[in-house]
């Protein structure tokens, strides 16, 4: 039976302790405006620009984050570490494990498709800003595992399914979430979530 686990959290907490408090709200005017940023001009934004927009100095933006790749990675960093917050919270609130798989994902999906930020920020990313995520990317991975775990051995998801299928699916729905956006190409990616949960669904 899949034990009931308690996660390590992973956070920057430390960093509060170093740096002064106008330093800290600088770094998130920083983080507030790089998402607005990028909401507008996906991968293409420039860092003058994200400086303007947080009302800082260029100088200020470049001490907080020396490359552009450090920004993107850090982005990307809080929103997976957000995911799998959730994710736990739905292993050790829900006790139906199909209600906790379906829940997470949805839920998952539901943040995406507010942030126009992150759903195309994935595929214009690079090694190096993902590397910065890193630490986030396995708390996830870990925090699927054993939703998925639970779910198996309940009977009610699919025995091939991996972790690393949640992140194919985000990563696909982020895509058209962010072309429906654009005006690219109409999609209903409401529909290809209940695809996707009815195909990995089996019955106990």
């Amino acid at each position: 039976m899949v034990p009931f686990v308690k996660f390590p959290r992973y956070d920057h907490r430390d960093m509060a302790t170093t740096m002064r408090a106008d330093a800290l709200r600088n770094r998130q005017r920083i983080l507030d405006a790089a998402r607005e940023a990028f909401t507008e001009h996906g991968q293409s934004a420039q860092m003058d620009d994200i400086a303007r927009r947080a009302g800082v100095g260029v100088g200020t933006l470049y001490r907080h984050f020396t490359t552009k790749d450090l920004l993107v990675g850090e982005l990307i960093r809080l929103k997976l570490s957000e995911f799998a917050e959730r994710v736990r919270l739905k292993f050790e609130e829900e006790s139906d494990p199909w209600a906790a798989f379906e829940g997470g994902f949805r839920e998952q999906v539901a943040v995406m498709a507010r942030d126009a930020a992150h759903q195309g920020m994935t595929f214009g990313t690079t090694p190096g800003a993902m590397q910065i995520a890193a630490p986030a990317v396995a708390e996830l991975r870990e925090a699927w595992s054993a939703v998925i775990a639970r779910a198996k051995e309940a009977g009610v998801l699919r025995q091939d399914f991996a972790v690393d299928d949640v992140r194919t699916m985000m990563c696909g729905l982020g895509g058209i979430m962010a072309a429906d956006a654009r005006g690219v190409m109409s999609f209903d990616w409401r529909r290809q979530v209940d695809l996707f949960l009815d195909g990995v669904r089996t019955s106990p």
